[in-house]
């Protein structure tokens, strides 16, 4: 692969509750990061699939072994079924951009994949693995940094990247960022889920829900600061479907995350040289799906207050963002570039 002209580039956001892919071919597709394979015979009778991903997979649950391969960012430990569930999760996305996996004379793909800021080597490795075969030439690149290419936001930017599974951080410089330019938390929308069932758990002993009915509550409703409005949901006590209200559990469960992500951003802003961290606290770019918090960008601006202030914003389309600033880096970056970059990896 001489010219990367010649190959099809590719970025793929690798999350923990949603995967996007973008290719240079103009498509771009997310899907639900869950996978799941019939429970027994009957369930293959009533299914007659052998494998379920993303929504689909979700909908099925009663009847599959259901996997959400990735936690914090990464392949869970512990488990080939989780590995072979990422595998099925990055076939089915390259999938739908239109490529043919068996196909012998197919498109040579460069792919760039984004994963948490500090993410070990080791869970590196295992998703390199994972892409054995479904890509010829790989890049594993902190998820931040490919927001911030993608945005050409190189210079004088701090990227919070809060999505379900970790919070990332990065320090833009105008270089390749280095491990001191970047952090990862585990205080993102995972954590406000668990936070959510424990304190609804604790008030209102009698209801009846679950994990998955937590998640579609903080997906509608959630925020911090002041409620515009109650957030009445339904779940059922001893069977009869009730009102709840949750407005206050839910800030709550959301305004936890806030301490760890401000204090973060700060300690890296505070590591800046002195002359550049006005510019810096002045673009502060919030992705990630638990970037939309309501009031979020709000609650974290009154914290830049204390040392001077700062603008915070957030991407046009958190959906795409990370794989778009993959597929930009696949586009751009030369073969001396994958080189490095890969063996960095």
């Amino acid at each position: 692969m001489d010219d990367k002209n010649e190959a099809l580039c590719i970025g793929i956001d690798l999350g923990t509750s949603r995967s996007s892919i973008s290719a240079s071919n103009g498509e771009r597709h997310v899907v639900d990061s869950y996978v799941g394979w019939p429970l027994d015979m009957v369930a293959r009778k009533l299914t007659k699939k052998t494998v379920f991903i993303g929504h689909e997979a979700l909908e099925n649950r009663s009847m599959l072994d259901l996997r959400r391969p990735l936690e914090r960012g990464v392949i869970k430990e512990g488990s080939d079924k989780d590995e072979q569930a990422v595998r099925e999760l990055l076939r089915h996305l390259v999938s739908l951009i239109g490529i043919n996996q068996n196909r012998k004379d197919r498109t040579k793909i460069r792919a760039v994949v984004g994963v948490p800021a500090e993410a070990f080597r080791v869970s590196k490795q295992r998703l390199r693995g994972a892409m054995d075969g479904i890509a010829d030439s790989v890049m594993l690149v902190s998820e931040p940094f490919a927001v911030a290419y993608g945005l050409e936001a190189l210079l004088h930017s701090v990227i919070i990247d809060i999505g379900a599974g970790t919070a990332d951080f990065c320090v833009m410089r105008g270089r390749y960022p280095t491990e001191q330019d970047q952090r990862t938390l585990p205080n993102a929308g995972d954590a406000i889920d668990e936070q959510l069932a424990k304190v609804i758990r604790e008030r209102h002993p009698e209801v009846q829900f679950s994990i998955h009915m937590i998640r579609d509550w903080k997906e509608k409703w959630a925020f911090v600061g002041k409620p515009k409005r109650r957030v009445m949901v339904t779940a059922p006590v001893k069977g009869k479907a009730s009102d709840l209200d949750i407005t206050d559990e839910l800030r709550s469960a959301c305004e936890s995350i806030l301490p760890p992500i401000c204090e973060t951003m700060l300690d890296l802003v505070a590591n800046v040289e002195p002359e550049f961290q006005d510019k810096v606290r002045h673009k502060v770019i919030l992705a990630g799906g638990s970037s939309l918090i309501s009031g979020l960008t709000d609650a974290i601006e009154k914290a830049l207050l204390d040392v001077g202030g700062g603008r915070v914003t957030v991407v046009k389309d958190p959906v795409f963002a990370g794989s778009d600033g993959g597929l930009a880096i696949a586009r751009d970056a030369s073969n001396s570039d994958w080189e490095r970059l890969s063996a960095a990896a």
